[in-house]
């Protein structure tokens, strides 16, 4: 969950002409800033026309911030996952987006307790004490610490009010907007994405669909200490109202920082690698919610993962797709891949394979990073992750008539998601080692 910034003293807009001019508004006013900083650098040296346009990117990044997070809703979520690819964006901007991930504004409790009360009844029945500012905000709810009557300390997320009218809002707008810009660049099907992106979107609408997810997560977790999942309390959820007990542990910031040690990083790192393959090849069941400000770092090596509103189940054919490509790696069966891919369902438009050449560029990057030695650091000048976006801009027009299965598109993001954080914690591991663990075959 994201920490706040301020708070919102009007509801978030709930129709859908409102919110697409709200998002027009957004676009307008960045074009004609950026129109105004290009005139501004006619005739100049090349340093200052880059320093105007990376002051003007840097601008608009803090309208697109600050719009995004009051509109809440799918708006909102589509900010985060840009805001997780940190490679894509130059470093001034990637700071600003971040914002989208830890310091978004909240209602005031008033905006939120009749949702409140319709849900659990009189809350003075369940909490002895209930903290009136949220410490935390997201885009289809905020949280607050409470302490229940048997003194447990807890976190209570409470969905936005009209929350649901706002998501199916954004879901029409941003189909015909992300259509369109999928569409200049690349002719890529856009349909598989859009699919799985409206599925997870609605998904996270039901809070007691993320509690069962918590529950089961929490089950397959039970054999691995690294990973703390907060306990759901039933009596005080609901459809709207999610109140899990309260972990807590270092901040994304606190945890980057300079001032912790890197050796605590690189095991951070190493428990993070292992829940995302754990999620793709063990369990098949996938936290897809990557942000970094979804989990929370201790110093004895744990790491506490929060936010299950978004989870993938895994179907067979891929996690087992997957594997075979991570030992195809391992082993050097690199001319397998082509097909490989096929049996997973990604193939060319008129049903031939993948082509070595546009492989070639990824397996590459891939290579490097499960070397054998020196281990390999995220996050180092020239890193794997923001090569990987290079190689994909490169093959765009090559790539454009590849298909695939719709299941692939929060797979992929989670594993780049990842990749991003690990950039972030700078973190050096035994990759090889792990991925050669999960990629074994498996009873």
């Amino acid at each position: 969950m994201r920490q706040t910034r301020g708070v919102i003293r009007r509801p978030p807009k709930t129709s859908a002409f409102g919110r697409l001019f709200e998002l027009g508004s957004l676009a307008a006013r960045a074009s004609a800033s950026t129109a105004v900083s290009y005139v501004s650098g006619l005739g100049r040296a090349k340093p200052v026309r880059e320093e105007l346009r990376t002051a003007e990117l840097v601008k608009n990044a803090h309208r697109l911030v600050a719009t995004l997070g009051d509109m809440k809703g799918a708006a909102m979520k589509v900010g985060q996952m840009l805001s997780l690819h940190d490679a894509l964006l130059p470093p001034e901007v990637a700071v600003v987006l971040r914002a989208l991930q830890k310091e978004t504004p909240s209602l005031p409790l008033e905006m939120v307790e009749e949702q409140l009360t319709a849900e659990l009844g009189d809350p003075l029945q369940i909490f002895s004490s209930f903290e009136p500012e949220a410490f935390a905000a997201a885009s289809i709810g905020q949280v607050h610490r409470a302490v229940l009557r048997d003194g447990r300390r807890v976190a209570v997320k409470i969905q936005y009010p009209n929350i649901d009218r706002i998501v199916e809002s954004d879901l029409g707008n941003l189909h015909r907007v992300l259509k369109s810009a999928v569409g200049f660049v690349t002719k890529v099907d856009f349909e598989p994405i859009w699919l799985e992106l409206r599925a997870r979107l609605r998904e996270e609408l039901d809070y007691l669909h993320e509690a069962e997810w918590m529950r089961r997560m929490a089950e397959l977790h039970a054999g691995v200490p690294e990973i703390v999942i907060p306990r759901v309390v039933e009596e005080a959820s609901t459809a709207r109202i999610l109140t899990t007990e309260y972990e807590e542990g270092l901040s994304p910031d606190e945890a980057c920082s300079n001032a912790t040690p890197q050796e605590l990083k690189d095991r951070w790192g190493v428990v993070l690698f292992d829940f995302l393959l754990r999620g793709i090849l063990e369990n098949r069941l996938l936290h897809a919610d990557p942000n970094l400000a979804n989990f929370a770092f201790r110093r004895d090596g744990r790491v506490v993962v929060y936010d299950f509103g978004c989870v993938k189940e895994v179907p067979v054919r891929l996690s087992r797709g997957y594997r075979a490509l991570c030992r195809a790696v391992l082993e050097g069966g690199v001319e397998e891949m082509p097909a490989l891919l096929m049996k997973m369902g990604m193939h060319r438009a008129d049903g031939q394979v993948i082509s070595k050449e546009l492989i070639a560029p990824f397996l590459e990057l891939v290579l490097e990073l499960v070397r054998p030695a020196p281990p390999y650091r995220f996050g180092a000048d020239g890193s794997v992750y923001g090569r990987l976006f290079g190689a994909a801009r490169g093959s765009l027009s090559e790539a454009s008539d590849i298909r695939f299965p719709r299941d692939i598109v929060f797979i992929n993001r989670t594993v780049l998601g990842h990749f991003g954080n690990l950039a972030r914690l700078r973190a050096e591991g035994p990759w090889r080692e792990r991925l050669g663990l999960f990629a074994a075959a498996r009873r």
